[in-house]
């Protein structure tokens, strides 16, 4: 097979932060590659330079036998790339014709020619063995429907090479099938396609080749036969089978302690399957897994932001059914989510009333907040935690990645949590700045609070969990307690290599 892409050494920075370093990725006409990395890894960068949406600072791309630099998607989809992307780009209350033919619809006479587009619609629809009314809008059709939709609207484009941006996310086992199926015949068909997705199984199932891309780099390239998962995955982590040395403090395996809150065959949609986990008095419990595994979403049915849907919870023995983060908050649950720019602060207001947001039910007495109180508990946890700040009233924007994660520690621990819930916990943060966090929830825990610490770090779990229970495809797929803890053993079951 001759090449069709070729992308060599695609650099891109953002406000002199660089993105990616010098990026390859070649794909062959006809081929089904994998493009794989964690988040941050770049791949959504690459993509959208190689379609138009950004412009490279550096490097050279060859497609079909042209030197190309596509300044809009549109070119690019002239230009043969169809993208197909995890949140389905249709048209909801335009019918399933109008879809595939959105933008290029046929005319006669300057007039909409229906006929044409409905018999070349059920033409295309044909091929992928659907049987649906293709006059319906597609928003009364299933999302395997839907992405089928999105790929026939491709195959009429005359593309020669289909991305796939985790297009099973929301399917069922049936539907993912059906989907492969589809794919092995656009293969057949001479059509190329890179494959964006994060389950394992998948990959191997249905790829050839991959390319494996770590903090905006590419550090692995190659097929997929004769690949281990493991040897995939300590590509995708970056991670050496070497002994760690914790940071801070050698932890010890300790006694059981009792369990403060219970997870039992939790699941919710197709991203949470079937989940057990425990959180104790007084201990680390991490949650560990690849992109996609499931991690934060557990964490939003634990806090009442997403409804469970089986499966039990149970705090402190008694069971639980959170319908809405108050009944969390209320049970002493607090959640600092993973992106804290986007769901933590509020960028312009002041550091007192950014700590003080879930606290404010208590301050507030006849609908005013008690100013004198609320500054006490400001001024106590900014020394506590060592939150570097000109006065309380500085805007949290201004702050550094560290002390904004110590400001959204602080909003949780001023509510006086049994249970506390941190996703990743050190993204973004300097190295000086992470140890000082994970030394906190140390404290914390010997202080007695429960935290489920969800990490894609694994220096951190090893540095800081007492536990750590593992998720693959929204399944627990192991629980290893503290003399079981390693680099080797956390990397065999997050590569599904479980004894």
């Amino acid at each position: 097979m001759s090449l069709l892409l070729s992308m060599q050494d695609i650099t891109k920075s953002f406000g002199g932060i660089a993105a990616l370093q010098g990026v390859s990725l070649e794909i062959r006409e006809g081929e089904i590659m994998a493009l794989v990395g964690q988040n941050g890894a770049g791949k959504s960068t690459l993509i959208k330079i190689l379609t138009g949406a950004y412009q490279r600072d550096g490097g050279a791309i060859r497609f079909d036998g042209n030197d190309v630099s596509f300044s809009s998607p549109a070119e690019s989809q002239q230009g043969g790339i169809a993208t197909i992307y995890q949140e389905i780009n249709l048209a909801p209350q335009r019918s399933v014709a109008e879809n595939i033919y959105l933008c290029r619809e046929p005319r006669k006479l300057g007039f909409l020619d229906r006929k044409v587009m409905r018999d070349g619609a059920r033409k295309v629809i044909r091929q992928f063995k659907l049987d649906i009314d293709v006059d319906m809008p597609v928003s009364r059709f299933s999302a395997a429907t839907r992405q089928m939709v999105a790929i026939a609207r491709a195959v009429t484009q005359d593309a020669k090479l289909l991305i796939m941006d985790e297009p099973t996310s929301s399917l069922d086992e049936r539907e993912v099938a059906v989907l492969f199926d589809t794919i092995r015949t656009l293969q057949k068909n001479g059509l190329a396609v890179l494959f964006i997705g994060h389950r394992l199984d998948e990959l191997y199932a249905l790829c050839e080749r991959v390319t494996v891309m770590r903090d905006g780099r590419t550090v692995a390239a190659g097929p997929l036969a004769g690949l281990s998962k493991m040897d995939l995955v300590r590509n995708m982590l970056g991670r050496e089978l070497a002994a760690f040395e914790a940071l801070g403090r050698d932890l010890q395996a300790t006694g059981e302690r009792p369990v403060r809150l219970q997870l039992d065959n939790v699941g919710a949609g197709v991203r949470v399957r079937d989940v057990s986990l425990s959180l104790r008095e007084g201990e680390i419990t991490g949650l560990a897994g690849l992109l996609g595994s499931g991690r934060s979403e557990t964490a939003r049915i634990l806090f009442g932001v997403d409804k469970l849907e089986r499966g039990n919870i149970s705090f402190g023995g008694q069971a639980r059914h959170y319908l809405e983060p108050s009944a969390a908050i209320a049970d002493g649950i607090g959640l600092v989510s993973e992106d804290r720019k986007v769901d933590g602060i509020v960028p312009d207001m002041s550091i007192r009333d950014n700590m003080t947001l879930a606290l404010l039910p208590k301050l507030r007495k006849n609908g005013i907040v008690d100013r004198r109180r609320q500054d006490e508990i400001v001024v106590r946890f900014i020394k506590t935690l060592g939150i570097k700040c000109a006065s309380p009233d500085q805007a949290i924007k201004e702050l550094s990645g560290g002390n904004q994660q110590k400001v959204l520690l602080a909003r949780w621990l001023c509510t006086d949590p049994r249970v506390l819930i941190i996703d990743e916990p050190t993204r973004g943060i300097d190295i000086g700045a992470k140890t000082e966090i994970l030394k906190l929830l140390r404290n914390l825990a010997d202080d007695g609070l429960s935290v489920l610490m969800i990490s894609s770090e694994l220096e951190e779990l090893l540095a800081a969990a007492d536990r750590v229970t593992v998720l693959s495809d929204g399944v627990s797929v192991a629980d290893l307690p503290r003399q079981d803890l390693s680099e080797a053993n956390l990397l065999a079951a997050m590569a599904h290599q479980v004894n």
